[in-house]
């Protein structure tokens, strides 16, 4: 494992894995389960459920619900910088809170009724039939939701702009009401796993992120000798280097739009398969603004096999490549499947929004 690597030990589970050695077999399923969407379009996807608040509606009424005490400790201007961290509302990072783990959100800081506003609100903004998965890696990574995570309020929901932001390790993603201009899933998130411990070699067994890459995986299959060429862009930037380079930008790997029709079909499943855990307002949302950057066609797709140490980062060296991006002019998507997954995402429509990113 190359030294760079940083990760809190992980706490060892047990359940079924994936075996990369059969990823053409297994992405196969995994695609035809993907919706075929169009740059244009956002996936099909089944309805969201019965009527009730949205993540938004909640995240007001969890605000009114707090006392002065629990507003000094969550509560932030919307531009709050703090002296370490910068801008607190835009940070992200693959381990960190937002506030004092001691203000965890299954802890005693919250009444009964604010942690289950918390967890609606959190759960709310996946989609249903992601919840099973995201709470086993919140089991494998964190001990169970609630756990280890902590969140924060930044403006005053209900009267202007605001964001909910939750935290912890392999977890930053928001709520915002598109309080927060120009950024999908009101900036930028994270998402990982360590399924059965820090490495996964060589198989990344129980890993719920995984088939991503091999869907990934089945495209680089596709391509002919010079394709796979030109797509294995070495060496890997650092994780966290998600910022914009905006509709001049050189970007690395193979233009999608190069793709036959064939290719460029799969790299939609591609897509496809990336938002697929996010509830479908938020899908929506950053394919529209993938959309207005020029769409799939704008990005390009690339492979990596070493590191910017020239160690390799191929996981059991067997060509199935565990670490790869998709970026455009304003949309980054970087998958880190070594020695076990990160997954640093940008969108917007708009390339000049700064990066407060930590790896």
């Amino acid at each position: 494992m190359p030294a760079d690597r940083r990760c809190p030990d992980c706490e060892a589970f047990g359940p079924e894995g994936v075996n990369r050695r059969t990823f053409v077999r297994q992405a196969g399923a995994a695609a035809v389960a993907a919706a075929a969407l169009s740059p244009l379009a956002a996936p099909a996807v089944a309805a969201e459920g019965g009527p009730g608040e949205t993540p938004e509606q909640l995240v007001v009424r969890l605000y009114h619900t707090l006392t002065p005490p629990q507003r000094e400790v969550l509560c932030f201007p919307w531009d709050h910088v703090d002296p370490q961290r910068g801008l607190l509302r835009t940070r992200i990072s693959n381990n960190w809170n937002i506030v004092d783990r001691r203000y965890n959100v299954g802890g005693e800081f919250f009444t009964r009724e604010q942690r289950d506003l918390i967890e609606a609100i959190f759960f709310g903004l996946y989609h249903p039939d992601w919840h099973d998965r995201i709470r086993k890696q919140l089991r494998d990574d964190a001990g169970g939701y609630g756990k280890a995570q902590t969140c924060a309020l930044f403006g005053e929901p209900g009267t202007g702009k605001y964001q909910f932001v939750m935290t912890g390790r392999h977890c930053t993603i928001r709520c915002d009401g598109d309080s927060a201009e120009h950024a999908a899933f009101g900036g930028p998130i994270f998402y990982g796993h360590a399924a059965e411990g820090f490495n996964e070699a060589p198989d990344h067994p129980g890993n719920v992120f995984w088939p991503q890459a091999l869907l990934a995986n089945r495209l680089f299959q596709m391509l002919d000798g010079r394709q796979r060429e030109r797509a294995l862009a070495n060496p890997a930037p650092a994780e966290s280097a998600v910022g914009f380079r905006g509709p001049d930008g050189q970007f690395p790997g193979i233009p999608i739009a190069e793709l036959s029709a064939d290719q460029r079909a799969v790299a939609r499943e591609v897509l496809a398969s990336l938002v697929e855990p996010y509830r479908a307002s938020s899908r929506e949302e950053a394919l529209r603004m993938l959309d207005a950057q020029g769409g799939l066609e704008a990005c390009s797709l690339a492979f990596y096999s070493r590191d910017g140490n020239g160690a390799s980062i191929d996981v059991g060296d067997d060509g199935v490549w565990d670490v790869w991006r998709i970026e455009g002019p304003s949309f980054v998507w970087h998958f880190r499947g070594e020695p076990h997954v990160h997954v640093w995402v940008n969108v917007a429509d708009d390339p000049r929004l700064p990066l407060n990113a930590d790896g």
